[in-house]
């Protein structure tokens, strides 16, 4: 077993963009070609199993891991988790995790998440459901306890619904070293091995079922799903692993590129200073410390090798021509001297945010991040050189959203490249001087205030967790978030012209299916994430404004326009019915909303279900 959220965790090996990045692109064929490859990579170094990807719900931008998940919605999440599967599993076994509700790093080893049963099954869990769909080998349970239970000892999650309502029949693991305590209540509850070493099963569990406590039919059990697995992926016929020459070779770095660059998120864009026209450039001043920093996000478990990293200020040296200059001023604190200099250039780019000592793996690293705003010396930065040249650019690098209202109208321009990988900085010098066309979108909402979003509790062992976060709880308490789910501008310009239904009634084993026509209306070629919303227009129930339901990431060439089709199944609009203990579908009006974000939705329409 390897870990890989990011690459493989084994030598030297491609390190890719992280998770959050990945899901800012929306595409998940891109997202299994990256699981192809680390897939291979893993072979490659002997592995057989790959300890990703992680799907676990970004509730809160503040959790420590947030970089190494696809972001806030269960549908995306899912979709996205799929694609990686069916990538990885064309070489090795993929291991989706943490099940379930994982997202507080400081107290992981014992907080409880509690939450209703619908909210559980609605909210946390359908993303881990349509990875095991896509035939995922194995799944691995979280540290932290749900409704007061382990996860490695939860019955109701890994017998009653993964093994049972799912289908699963893969094998559990539990997380490292600290994912289990009691040997009965695990093996009791399905859970299939003890990783990494025996010291919970092991002569534990040998001298439970010699003693009569533990049937030996539940050890049964767990060693044909380890067999099962094992044969499937050809693990005992001894097939020859990919070759070591497939690690970080060409195919696999430019894909890097090609993942960060599709991940870029231009989050403004004052006076169309983006892109930079390299005829108008002499002098570029490239400031702050991260343009030289190699960032790749955190440094525990999804820490990743590689055998090279091009910073910003790299990317941007290489990619600048030649007549400009580029002038580096590697530092969060320009003297005098230094800010006439960047007053005087032709362009400034700042590179700001958060590095791995601000956000990571708890007990490992620093753990969850309490402050949503830059660090000070950087805003202080970014403030200062607007003020000295109004031609700032800023690249936000980071895990998850930030605060950014303290500076964010006094620049231009802000383009988010997340940890972009080791090839980022090629990456984002393209996004800047218009080699590439941004077209990224932010899979998390960035709050305004932290007073917008759920609570965050570090201090207890017990939190409630609801079923209204990110663009959901913004819906409904009727917030204006600084940029929503879905956002993300361009150097071109999109026109939505047409929504079209197949139907306005439907049947409940029926498929919801619309089309809508979007046109490119600038003056370059980019691509564009198209977005279906679905909401209850009168439920018996509360449920979100709108959710998710269908996205399409679509290239269009200046004048083309494209028909988008989407399709979404009745069963995705159900709620949980806790009284009933079931699936409910209503049968009653709905409305599909289809857009460019969660707050732009400039088509519209109605369909009702009926049941009969």
């Amino acid at each position: 077993m390897v870990d890989g959220p990011r690459g493989v965790r084994a030598g030297k090996a491609t390190a890719f963009p992280v998770g959050i990045a990945r899901g800012a692109t929306f595409d998940p064929e891109l997202e299994r070609r990256v699981g192809e490859a680390m897939g291979l990579e893993t072979s490659a170094r002997g592995g057989n199993v790959l300890l990703a990807p992680c799907v676990n719900l970004l509730r809160h931008p503040s959790w420590g891991r947030a970089q190494e998940t696809y972001g806030e919605d269960p549908h995306h999440l899912g979709i996205m988790g799929a694609a990686f599967v069916e990538g990885v599993q064309r070489h090795v076994v993929a291991s989706v995790k943490h099940y379930a509700a994982n997202s507080i790093e400081n107290t992981r080893f014992t907080v409880s998440a509690n939450l209703s049963e619908r909210t559980l099954r609605e909210v946390y869990l359908p993303h881990f459901q349509r990875c095991v769909a896509a035939g995922v080998g194995s799944v691995m349970t979280a540290y932290n306890r749900v409704n007061g239970a382990w996860c490695a000892e939860n019955a109701h999650l890994l017998r009653d619904l993964l093994k049972g309502e799912w289908g699963f029949d893969g094998f559990v693991e539990s997380d490292w070293l600290l994912g289990m305590r009691d040997t009965q209540d695990a093996i009791r509850a399905g859970l299939d091995i003890e990783m990494p070493r025996p010291k919970v099963y092991g002569r534990n569990l040998l001298a439970a079922v010699e003693s009569g406590a533990v049937p030996g039919e539940l050890v049964d059990d767990a060693v044909r799903r380890i067999l099962r697995i094992m044969m499937r992926f050809g693990i005992f016929d001894r097939r020859p692993h990919a070759s070591p020459t497939l690690v970080a070779c060409p195919e696999h770095t430019d894909l890097a590129r090609e993942v960060a660059e599709r991940s870029l998120v231009l989050l403004r864009n004052e006076d169309e200073l983006l892109p930079l026209d390299r005829t108008g450039l002499r002098r570029v001043a490239v400031v702050g410390e991260l343009a030289g920093a190699k960032n790749l996000g955190d440094r525990g478990s999804s820490h990743v090798s590689p055998p090279w990293v091009a910073t910003v200020l790299a990317g941007i040296e290489d990619a600048v021509g030649p007549g400009i200059v580029v002038e580096p001023v590697l530092t969060d604190a320009p003297s005098a001297q230094q800010l006439d200099r960047i007053a005087s250039a032709d362009a400034v780019i700042v590179v700001a945010g958060l590095t791995a000592k601000d956000e990571g793996e708890g007990q490992i690293t620093v753990g969850d991040r309490l402050r949503l705003e830059l660090p000070e010396l950087q805003e202080e930065l970014i403030l200062r050189v607007a003020a000295a040249n109004p031609r700032t650019v800023v690249v936000l690098e980071g895990g998850s959203a930030i605060v950014v209202e303290r500076w964010i109208e006094r620049v231009p321009a802000v383009l988010l490249a997340w940890y972009p990988g080791m090839e980022g900085g090629h990456a984002i010098a393209a996004g800047l001087f218009g080699d590439v066309n941004p077209a990224g979108r932010l899979p998390i909402t960035f709050a305004r205030t932290k007073a917008e979003l759920p609570t965050f509790d570090v201090e207890h062992d017990e939190i409630e967790y609801g079923p209204l976060h990110g663009y959901r709880l913004a819906d409904r308490a009727g917030l204006e978030p600084r940029f929503p789910f879905g956002f993300g501008l361009s150097y071109t310009r999109f026109a939505y012209r047409a929504l079209l239904v197949e139907s306005s009634t439907l049947r409940a084993d029926g498929t919801f299916q619309a089309t809508a026509e979007i046109a490119n209306v600038g003056p370059r070629a980019g691509d564009e994430v198209v977005q279906l919303y679905v909401g209850c227009a009168r439920s018996r129930v509360e449920r979100p404004v709108r959710e998710l339901k269908a996205f399409a990431r679509v290239h269009l060439d200046p004048g083309a326009t494209a028909r988008v089709d989407f399709e979404v199944p009745m069963s995705d609009l159900r709620y949980w019915d806790e009284d009933a203990g079931g699936w409910r579908l209503e049968e009653t009006d709905y409305v599909a909303w289809v857009g460019p974000s969660s707050r732009e939705l400039p088509l519209r329409t109605e369909f009702k279900v009926r049941l009969g």
